[in-house]
């Protein structure tokens, strides 16, 4: 597994962020996916796109080894699984297929998100739960959209969050990374090709940014 920080968000959960796009509780054994968007890249390639071809592939590799270094018993996904219908190819969903053969055992819950109102459920065969946010899930309030809930902290997606970071030369680096306010956490897009947002920083708002497999703490700026 890439490196891995630990994070308590509060006094009875923590959550340990990975530099693969993913968060993971220890305590649930749930591990935390947001946006896979799995078969975006086919999409594009049906809609007349040039993007590369073997994206799905290397999701699915990604989440198997997090699952085997995590040791995770549930995987829940906070919205958008597939990107859209025409990523629901025969090759792609054969993919998913084999899988989710792989990793019978596992529970497997989606909270729906928009593109996940277009694509459709998945396939009743893949053993998929399918419901609509918040849910609620030990300490957490799982959903889709990075809305705030009374009484709860939200961990949520859709946004594919970023940090911006300047250099001397006046050069950008945009970073995936994963955004805690104070009531609402969002965690960075897991698929590829789905673009970042750097959303506002507010007063103790605790951003990590990923890089070289690595999730370093962005510091704050001056007040």
């Amino acid at each position: 597994m890439s490196a891995a920080l630990a994070l308590q968000l509060r006094p009875d959960a923590s959550l340990l962020l990975l530099a693969d796009r993913a968060a993971f509780d220890p305590a649930l054994g749930c591990l935390l996916v947001a946006d896979a968007h799995i078969g975006k890249a086919q999409s594009f390639r049906r809609c007349g796109v040039p993007v590369p071809a073997g994206t799905t592939a290397r999701s699915l590799s990604r989440l198997s080894a997090l699952v085997q270094a995590t040791a995770a018993r549930q995987i829940v996904f906070l919205g958008d699984l597939l990107h859209s219908a025409h990523a629901q190819t025969v090759q792609t969903m054969r993919a998913v297929a084999d899988w989710r053969e792989q990793h019978a055992d596992l529970a497997l819950t989606l909270v729906r998100g928009n593109h996940d109102a277009h694509a459709g459920d998945p396939p009743a065969a893949l053993g998929i739960a399918v419901v609509d946010g918040p849910l609620r899930l030990g300490a957490w309030a799982l959903s889709h959209q990075p809305e705030p809930l009374p009484g709860a902290y939200v961990l949520a997606g859709h946004v594919h969050p970023c940090v911006v970071l300047g250099g001397r030369a006046r050069e950008r680096l945009r970073l995936p990374c994963f955004h805690f306010g104070a009531a609402v956490g969002v965690l960075p897009a897991f698929g590829e090709f789905t673009g970042m947002f750097a959303l506002p920083r507010r007063r103790g708002d605790r951003l990590f940014a990923i890089a070289d497999g690595q999730v370093l703490a962005v510091p704050a700026g001056p007040a």
